[in-house]
This record gives C-alpha cells, structure tokens and sequence, in this order.
C-alpha cells in the first residue's frame, strides 16, 4: 500500500469516528429532549424488543440456565427480557444522570427519584481521613454510585472500562466527566495513578462483575470464574475499609443506592489480608445482590470462560504487590 493510500485510509478513519460520535451525540440530544421518564421507558422498550433477537442473547440464556438450573425455560426468558430493558433503561438514563440524582441527605424526599441506604457510611468514608475501597456491579444504573459519592464531596477515583465502540466511550465519558469525581480508565499504568489515589488519603470504586483472565479463581452462582484482584491487593497493601454499592431498580427511573458497612476480610498466618479470599467475600456479596435481583443484572456478559481457568497459585504464594509510583 502506497503512502498516499495509507494516509487517505487513516483520514477515513477519523472522518468515520467523527461522524459515529456526531451520530451517538445526536441519539444521546433526542433522548435529553424526552426527559428522564420518557428516555428510560423508550431505552428500556428499545432492548427489550430487539435484545432477544440478538445472537449475544444466547450468552445471556446460557448463564441463567446455568445459574438457575432448576428454573423453567419461560422464566429465564422472562429475566433475559427484563434484563435487556433494564440495559436499555441505563443507556436512555445516560443523558439525565445529573438530574436523576435528586437526594438530598439533609432533607431526603421519600417521593424522589432516589433512596439511599448507608449514607452514613459515605461520611464516615469521607471523614475519617483514610483510604478506602468501593466495590460494585453492573446492577440497575450502575454509574449512579460514582454521582453520590461526587455529590457529598467523597473523593473517589472511579475505575471503568470504556466501551469498546470509539464513538459511545466518548460520548459516555463526556457524560461521567460532567456528573462524577476522578475518573480512572482500565489501561496499561492504571495501577500507578490508583495506588497514588490511595496513598493520598482517596478511595477507589470499581466493578467487579466482569471476567479478567489474568485474574484468581472464584466461585461465583456456582461456577468458578476469573475475578481481577486489584481491589484485593490494594485492601492487603493499605489494610483499609472495603465497602459494597449496590443500585437497585424500583421502578422505572427510580433507585435505591445501597452501600454496606465494611466487610471484615479473611486474613492468612500473618495477619495480612489474603488477597484470593478477598476477592471471594467480594463477589459472595455481588452474588447474593444478582440472586435478589437477578433481572436487573448484565446477563450477556461471558462472566464464566472455563477455557482461561487455570490451576491456582500455592496457597503459601505471596501475591504480587501493586506498582509503586516512583519517588
């Protein structure tokens, strides 16, 4: 291939990714035009309708079945559905995060848009002038979390994985960068900028719901899978806090934001938090969120890829410490 060619090719690229965006900004415009109620209902409609018909939709009854083996067919389709719309329901909500995010803790409104269960354990996080980690799922409107803790000043650095489409990742990042605090994209030397959250006094938020191949067995709804151990090394290395957040979908474009008090960790010989079993009290505890709610789940994801499991470190093996940044 000539120069020329190469170059011409490239220029399409960036012409093509610039009108993909215009595109996704122009489709996020209208959904902002229907307001929140209305931009949830026709989201959700929209996934629910065309989800199914899907071929990532077979990923999505393949867990349930394997989750719930002794459930009938018609149910788990039923759950596959609901959880397309609650999919759906997320991307029409993009749009509106800032205003759906309507709590107040010094006057909450038992008629508002969201609830929160814990808050006073934000503040203690807030407060107390430590490190701390923040572990969630892809539940309901999982970004609702981050806003929280942005809204009451907690100083989180949320870490995300972009969407993999050029033109959605950047235009949902223009909408997180407007309604959260520190943003942390999942790249090569994130753990740099993450332990210096840490060594500062901040916190980290992070999904834990997704397979990571370099990442230590764990059991999850009955199977194991690969979980990434960031959040459990940090935990060892900082010996801090570690909460849950949970949204939950009441109804339509309503929540509830649920945050649980520290979790008290398995230790090994040493009395240094073992990294693996960390991870496990983690995703028990994400577990136990899917199983009372399992529709509002991200069930296409392949969570579980048996193929990547390996044989497991020796127990007496010391994990691997996070990078320090250099002085």
């Amino acid at each position: 291939m000539s120069r020329f060619q190469t170059v011409i090719r490239k220029t399409g690229s960036r012409g093509a990714g610039v009108l993909m965006l215009g595109a996704v900004r122009a489709i996020f415009g209208f959904f902002r035009l229907l307001g929140p109620d209305r931009s949830s209902a026709l989201g959700g409609a929209l996934a629910r309708a065309i989800g199914p018909l899907m071929g990532v939709n077979r990923v999505a009854m393949a867990n349930l079945r394997a989750a719930f083996p002794d459930r009938p067919d018609a149910e788990l389709k039923a759950i596959a559905r609901k959880s397309w719309e609650n999919l759906g329901r997320t991307a029409g909500e993009y749009p509106h995060l800032a205003e759906i995010f309507d709590y107040n803790y010094d006057n909450p409104d038992p008629d508002g848009r969201i609830q929160v269960s814990g808050i006073e354990h934000f503040i203690a996080l807030r407060e107390d002038e430590k490190p701390g980690i923040i572990f969630s799922a892809h539940l309901a409107n999982w970004e609702l979390p981050a806003i929280c803790a942005a809204r009451y000043d907690l100083a989180v650095t949320a870490v995300f994985r972009a969407p993999n489409d050029p033109a959605i990742a950047g235009a949902v990042q223009e909408i997180r960068s407007q309604t959260m605090g520190g943003l942390e994209a999942a790249r090569p030397g994130a753990a740099f900028a993450m332990v210096e959250a840490l060594e500062n006094g901040g916190h980290l938020g992070m999904l834990i719901d997704q397979h990571f191949t370099r990442g230590v067995v764990t059991q999850f709804l009955g199977r194991p899978c690969l979980t990434n151990p960031i959040m459990g090394k940090f935990a060892r290395r900082f010996d801090c806090p570690v909460h849950g957040a949970r949204v939950i979908r009441l109804d339509g474009a309503r929540f509830r934001i649920e945050l649980t008090p520290p979790l008290e960790l398995p230790r090994d010989a040493g009395g240094e938090i073992d990294v693996a079993g960390a991870m496990q009290a983690m995703t028990d505890v994400v577990a136990n969120w899917v199983l009372e709610h399992p529709e509002q789940w991200l069930w296409m994801h392949r969570r579980w890829r048996p193929q990547f499991i390996k044989a497991q470190k020796s127990p007496d093996e010391k994990p691997a410490e996070p990078p320090r940044p250099a002085a």
